[in-house]
Formats: structure tokens, C-alpha cells, sequence
């Protein structure tokens, strides 16, 4: 059985072969483009199942992709990729609040870059299926009973505020993905939540203390947000 297609979208034809030499290897379809124009063409007619995304490109840059696939109901759940010399907090930020999956500084390892693609592609699955806000999350010796609103480490029920506890099932229900402050905030409690992104800090500092040596499955993205651990089976 063929595996996922991957569109490579890259102005340098060195990094195009390199990368499409690379995942052909391990069993990729594989399309590139050199432009952002090229790039949605494909994306609209070939559907990828991931685009590996250069941010600086002629014409319409990556940015611009990459808001145009968002914006698109069509095509808005492809995942993104992004893959760029810009490795600054700022453009990370941006990248990752525009709607990119995964967001990768140049020079790059093919090896690295291939496993972040599985890992992408991994949770895409599971975006799939949505997570039922009524079943029982179990993370290692943690468990979540979203409609008893409680939660348990190791057998052992801890006290945990609503925000908390909120904070806690968003996470969990989604391992692997890096949310900013403001996307907790908006996911937890709706756009009018009257809390600062700092707030999401204290609420995450006292979630940690509360799972005790549990606590460091909510890993800080340095300059972006947080995540919950992705346990591989």
C-alpha cells in the first residue's frame, strides 16, 4: 500500500532533490513545487496529505500559503510543515498561529525532518477522529473522567480547579500538538475569557504541582505555548 503523498514547496532545487530523494526512500509519494503559486495549485487539485512549506519563496511567500490553505474550507485541514531560515521566537510564533503543524529551522537534518513528517501525520489521524468529550483519557498513570470532572495519578484522586482541570483534558485529548497561551485560553473558556496569556502560566504552574512527578507531561515550547506529551505506544 502506497503511502502518503508529500508536497515539498521550495525555491532552492537542491533542497527540492534532497528532500524528495529522501522521502521517496522511505516510501512517500512525493510532488514539488518552486513557488506558492505552484504550491496551491497542487494542493488544490492533488491533495497532499502534508506540505513541507519554505516560508521565504518567490511571489506569494509561505505566509501566504499557508493562510490561503486556512482560509479555505476546501483544503484548511492539510497539515503544514513550515521549513525556513527564519528561526527567531517571533517568526516560530507566527508560523505556528497562521496554522502550521510543525515549524522546522534551516540547516535541517532529512532524518529529523522525516520524523516530524510521521509524527504530523500520526496526529492527523488521530484529528480524525475527534475526541469524544464524554470518554475517560488514560496517560500513563494518569487518568481524566471528563464527566465525573475528576482526575486521578495513579489510582489517587487529585483536587483540581475547573480551569485546571480544563486545561488539563484540552492538553491531554491532544498529545503531541504545541498550543500558544491564547489558543488555551480561547479553546478553554471562548474568545471574552478575561485572563492574560500570564495567566495560563500560573494555572499550568499549579496544574504541575498538583500531578507531582506527572507533571512534566505539560512541556513547555520555549516561545510559543505548551503541549502534553505524545507517548509512543
Amino acid at each position: 500500500m502506497a503511502k502518503e503523498k508529500i508536497l515539498i514547496v521550495d525555491d532552492e532545487k537542491d533542497i527540492l532533490e534532497l528532500l524528495r530523494l529522501s522521502l521517496e526512500r522511505d516510501g512517500y509519494q512525493v510532488a514539488c513545487a518552486e513557488s506558492g503559486e505552484k504550491a496551491l495549485e497542487i494542493v488544490l487539485s492533488g491533495r497532499p496529505d502534508l506540505v513541507v512549506l519554505d516560508l521565504m519563496l518567490p511571489g506569494i511567500d509561505g505566509l501566504e500559503v499557508a493562510r490561503a490553505i486556512r482560509n479555505d474550507d476546501r483544503i484548511q485541514g492539510t497539515p503544514i510543515l513550515m521549513l525556513s531560515a527564519k528561526g527567531e521566537e517571533s517568526d516560530i510564533i507566527t508560523g505556528l498561529e497562521l496554522g502550521a503543524d510543525d515549524y522546522i529551522t534551516k540547516p535541517f537534518s532529512p532524518k529529523i525532518l522525516i520524523a516530524r513528517i510521521r509524527s504530523v501525520l500520526r496526529r492527523q489521524q488521530a484529528k480524525a477522529a475527534p475526541p469524544d468529550p464524554g470518554r475517560t483519557i488514560a496517560v500513563s498513570g494518569i487518568t481524566i473522567h471528563p464527566r465525573k470532572h475528576t482526575v486521578e495519578v495513579n489510582g489517587k484522586k487529585i483536587d483540581l480547579t475547573p480551569s485546571e482541570f480544563d486545561i488539563l483534558s484540552f492538553l491531554a485529548s491532544r498529545p503531541g500538538l504545541v498550543f500558544t497561551r491564547w489558543q488555551i485560553v480561547d479553546k478553554i473558556r471562548g474568545e471574552h475569557y478575561a485572563v492574560t496569556d500570564r495567566s495560563v502560566d500560573v494555572l499550568i504552574s499549579g496544574l504541575r504541582k498538583k500531578l507531582e512527578d506527572y507533571g512534566e507531561y505539560i512541556e513547555t515550547v520555549r516561545g510559543v505555548g505548551y503541549r502534553f506529551r505524545e507517548i509512543e505506544e
